[in-house]
């Protein structure tokens, strides 16, 4: 039943794409989000739904979608050079098996990166994409949420739509990403113009947030703590009352303890004591061995490059015996582990070169992000109310992001990626419609000054009061 469900509202949806090929766009990246043919179990699996879209999305832009405005930027020109390196050192990876398994869904989540913004061209559009990405993880974190208040979180337990810890539904990215995702919900309780922020909305807002706050208590995931802490932090710059915004949420924490598991405090309790951690102690381990493998391959050695270390280190192990702990390090041999870390991702699969693009291509992004926040907050009259706060969350989004990414190899995640677009195609609309319109030469005035000649009417020229009006573009 489930997979007609989902096979039913995605052809209503590329129906309505015929008329509104945008739409197709849309449809791609609710698909490429939730992955609903993992998620049914008939019919739906044996349609290549994904596939369907992303070919529509791109033949509709193509053939039927208008083009004005469309607009190419350096850091849609950043990505497709990280596209290309990736394709290279796929080429030439260490397990070229496993790197053509990463490189089928990596090349398609940067070309549509790519893609995206050229289809960004108006208010509406750029909406449209950040409120169908808002929905389509709210249907995962209000799940989550519902399952975590009634008992059934904890670390690796807590079961989503899909039963398979990959992609947005790995703990630790799903925690990330429902924490970038509150600036922007905020954002439409501000200044939503598709759903108009009545009381229905903003109580369908606050409810989302209150559920994208405990996932991190239902994963259990030690990043997704760090996350709200950054988030906090960032919301620091735009609060009014900041004294009262601190206390407000010290009392918030505090109130909160008691209902938190003792599970959930034993985990958090391995960020400060790591060395008693062995997936902490192993992460450091991977970090020191990525180092050094970089010193002998400074251009990477492909994706999944990690199954080639190997590697030793030391971890406590406590031992009772009666009334004594006696605390004993013991060495532990480990290889073929994960990067746990976007960085370090980035600089074993594509080297120096590969990281330097990817830090690029993130710092652009901050830097856009703030040039807007700073050129719009001033701004008064009706229309210009919504750029600044709106490039404030993707900027905020996008920091939580890079805070989460620190201890996930997820340097390549389709959302962030697609968000990643979105600012590109915001800069791009903003700076499209700052852009004054040019003048013709014929139109000019010269400059008033000493030694300036007056305008001598052309004897065959109408009288300036009677000369017809000239269109401009």
């Amino acid at each position: 039943m489930i997979d007609l469900v989902f096979l039913a509202f995605i052809g209503f949806v590329l129906v309505l794409g015929l008329k509104r090929p945008f739409f197709w766009v849309l449809a791609y990246a609710y698909i490429d989000i939730l992955a609903p043919q993992k998620i049914g179990y008939g019919i739906i699996q044996s349609v290549p739904v994904s596939l369907i879209a992303f070919v529509a999305a791109f033949g509709g832009w193509l053939l039927l979608d208008g083009k004005k405005g469309a607009r190419f930027s350096l850091r849609q020109a950043l990505m497709l050079a990280l596209l290309a390196y990736c394709a290279w050192t796929t080429s030439r990876a260490d397990f070229p098996i496993e790197a053509l398994e990463k490189w089928e869904w990596v090349w398609k989540a940067l070309v549509f990166a790519i893609f995206l913004p050229l289809t960004l061209t108006t208010r509406l559009r750029i909406e449209g994409l950040a409120l169908v990405m808002t929905l389509t993880v709210a249907t995962i974190v209000v799940s989550a949420g519902i399952k975590t208040v009634l008992g059934g979180g904890g670390y690796g337990g807590l079961y989503l739509f899909v039963n398979n810890n990959s992609g947005i539904y790995e703990s630790s990215t799903l925690a990330t990403v429902a924490i970038a995702m509150i600036p922007v919900i905020l954002w439409f309780v501000r200044f939503g113009s598709i759903f108009p922020p009545d009381w229905r909305v903003k109580t369908f807002a606050y409810a989302l947030i209150f559920a994208s706050l405990l996932i991190p208590i239902g994963t259990e995931a030690r990043t997704g703590l760090l996350c709200i802490a950054a988030l906090g932090l960032l919301m620091l710059r735009d609060v009014k009352q900041r004294v009262l915004y601190m206390i407000a949420g010290a009392t918030l924490g505090l109130a909160a303890l008691p209902f938190l598991p003792q599970s959930y405090y034993e985990r958090m309790a391995t960020i400060t004591g790591h060395q008693g951690d062995q997936s902490a102690s192993t992460r450091l381990a991977v970090w020191e061995w990525t180092i050094e493998f970089a010193e002998e391959r400074p251009l990477g050695g492909g994706f999944d490059a990690y199954r080639g270390n190997k590697f030793a280190y030391d971890m406590p192990v406590v031992e009772v015996q009666g009334n004594t702990q006696l605390i004993e390090n013991r060495e532990v041999v480990d290889e073929g582990r994960a990067y746990h870390s976007a960085i370090f991702e980035m600089l074993g699969e594509q080297g120096w070169p590969g990281l330097i693009l990817w830090l690029w291509l993130h710092a652009l992004g901050i830097i856009h992000m703030e040039k807007i926040r700073r050129r719009w907050k001033d701004r008064v009259g009706e229309g210009n109310q919504w750029q600044a706060p709106f490039a404030a969350a993707l900027q905020m989004a996008q920091i939580i992001y890079l805070v989460g990414s620190l201890f996930q190899g997820i340097a390549y995640q389709p959302f962030i990626l697609m968000l990643l677009g979105l600012q590109i195609g915001l800069w791009n609309y903003l700076k499209r419609i700052e852009t004054p319109e040019k003048v013709p030469i014929t139109e000019r005035r010269p400059r008033g000054g000493a030694g300036a000649q007056p305008t001598v009417p052309s004897p065959i020229a109408p009288p300036a009061h009677r000369r017809p009006s000239v269109s401009r573009p």
